[in-house]
């Protein structure tokens, strides 16, 4: 596939935030001056993540990569690196998502007076770094983007983050980089195998992938499991998620909302990307495991998510119950029967979208209660919907999209991932059902507990969201709503993207 060009777009998309970053760093003077021109790089960058979504063609006959952006990067023989932008199906809404979140976390930052500079930098670079996994076409590229984005969220929680914010950032960045070890041996088999030689995702991603042809140095389930690992840990999904709930809970909030939201989906787009597209054989042969770790991942996190008295760890470890549909989507591939294949991998792919708006929600919700309240602590919580309806609002519509009700985002994405996984795993996927039962008895009891229970005297001066607070609120609950009423603004553009790694699975009509 020789695709070539240079459009400007997606470069723009995926810098202008680390532009921002360096002009804040090195130009802008003041708190207020500073925080005002944070705002403004990201409203430009999600205007621009919005054309890149909407100029999207969907029609027949049109790229499957589109609005590339590509020259040589590294130009040496023994290593043709490239510079190498663009979106399909798949990435395209990641990317809507990326500037949405970013847009968000940044107005969520309007109250920080710590170091505002380097607070800003840190975040706008983030920004940058995981649009440019979502929007990558070439693997050391992708890895670059991968590991750029550890450093500041590794700052953004050890300076401005709460409790054992120094632990928890340190465990986060042990972690990742464990998973990135993995990923960087994969890549690198596969660069230095003679009849690959090529970093380029596009001739990786084909149908009938060279991969399979190739005499590739180790045997292709190992690198299957090498790349899994990485994305598993990111993703995360049990038993190497411990990270997730100590960097949750310590992280300021506009960094859970980033968290929450977009990394956490590059460990599913990962494993969409590069375990489904290029190792389509080893995806089928091992999507059982992919289930069976899925259905641990949804019971376990659910279960001990009732059990959680801080509303951010409750949050977090829904999260790892969540992301375990993720893996059931992606497992039902093992039937491989067309439509009902089609189904679970756009269930996966709208469960990647849908939770980062529904956790995105709840942390910018949680973060207010915080600051107004001082405490996350559940039970010394009680009657807070009668002072800040606003807040508990957002908190609510947000809980009931997390459990599934119809007619918001998340009920789309479980529901799909459902109707892909049960013909080709009944009974595992009636368990992984009990999840989302067990999902509407935390959130529930959450809520009553916290918000509807018997109003305390302490907040009674206790306020509601600022116009600033409850913009980013309000941005959240139309996206939820949204794709609830109209699924189809998402699950076409998703099915596009999965079509080429459908037809390249075994058996696949």
């Amino acid at each position: 596939m020789d695709i070539s060009g240079y459009s400007g777009l997606m470069t723009a998309t995926v810098f202008v935030p680390a532009a921002g970053a360096v002009a804040i760093l090195l130009l802008v003077r003041g708190d207020r001056n500073i925080r005002l021109f944070a705002v403004a790089v990201a409203l430009a960058d999600l205007v621009l993540s919005l054309v890149v979504f909407a100029f999207f063609d969907l029609s027949d006959g049109a790229d499957r990569f589109q609005m590339v952006d590509k020259f040589a990067w590294i130009p040496v023989d023994s290593l043709k690196a490239n510079f190498f932008l663009g979106v399909d199906g798949l990435s395209v809404p990641l990317v809507a998502l990326t500037g949405l979140l970013g847009f968000c976390a940044v107005l969520a930052s309007w109250h920080i007076k710590l170091r505002v500079k380097e607070y800003f930098f840190w975040l706008l670079l983030l920004q940058t770094a995981v649009m440019g996994v979502f929007s990558t076409l070439d693997l050391l590229l992708f890895f670059m983007f991968w590991e750029l984005e550890l450093v500041p969220m590794y700052m953004l929680i050890s300076i401005w983050g709460s409790g054992r914010k120094e632990y928890s950032a340190m465990k986060f960045l042990v972690f990742t980089l464990l998973g990135s070890a993995f990923m960087l041996v994969a890549i690198v088999t596969i660069f230095l195998t003679p009849e690959l030689g090529t970093f380029d995702m596009t001739q990786l991603t084909t149908k009938g992938t060279i991969l399979v042809s190739a005499g590739v140095l180790i045997p292709l389930s190992a690198l299957f499991w090498l790349f899994f690992a990485a994305f598993a840990i990111k993703l995360p999904t049990w038993p190497v998620h411990s990270w997730l709930p100590d960097a949750h809970t310590d992280a300021p909030t506009a960094a859970s909302v980033m968290l929450a939201g977009v990394l956490l989906k590059m460990g599913g787009y990962g494993l969409l990307r590069i375990n489904v597209g290029m190792f389509p054989s080893q995806t089928d042969r091992f999507a059982w495991a992919l289930v069976a770790l899925g259905v641990v991942s949804v019971l376990y996190g659910a279960v001990v998510t009732m059990r959680q008295t801080d509303l951010k760890r409750l949050i977090a470890f829904s999260s790892v119950s969540h992301m375990g549909l993720v893996l059931i989507g992606i497992g039902s591939v093992g039937i491989a029967e067309g439509e009902l294949t089609v189904t679970g991998l756009n269930g996966a792919a709208m469960q990647l979208f849908t939770h980062g708006t529904i956790t995105g929600l709840l942390f910018l919700g949680v973060g207010l209660v915080y600051d107004k309240a001082h405490t996350r602590y559940i039970p010394d919580l009680g009657g807070l919907a009668g002072r800040m309806p606003i807040v508990a609002g957002a908190i609510l519509l947000a809980g009931l999209a997390s459990l599934g009700l119809p007619g918001l985002s998340g009920f789309v994405s479980e529901l799909l991932v459902f109707m892909g996984a049960f013909r080709a795993y009944d009974w595992p996927t009636a368990l992984a059902v009990i999840g989302i039962v067990l999902a509407a008895g935390y959130i529930l009891w959450m809520m009553e507990r916290a918000f509807f229970g018997p109003r305390r005297e302490r907040f009674d001066e206790i306020t509601d969201a600022s116009l600033v607070e409850a913009i980013p609120l309000l941005i959240m609950v139309i996206t939820i709503v949204g794709i609830g009423f109209y699924p189809s603004l998402l699950t076409d553009v998703f099915e596009i993207g999965l079509a080429p790694m459908l037809e390249a699975l075994p058996g696949a009509g």
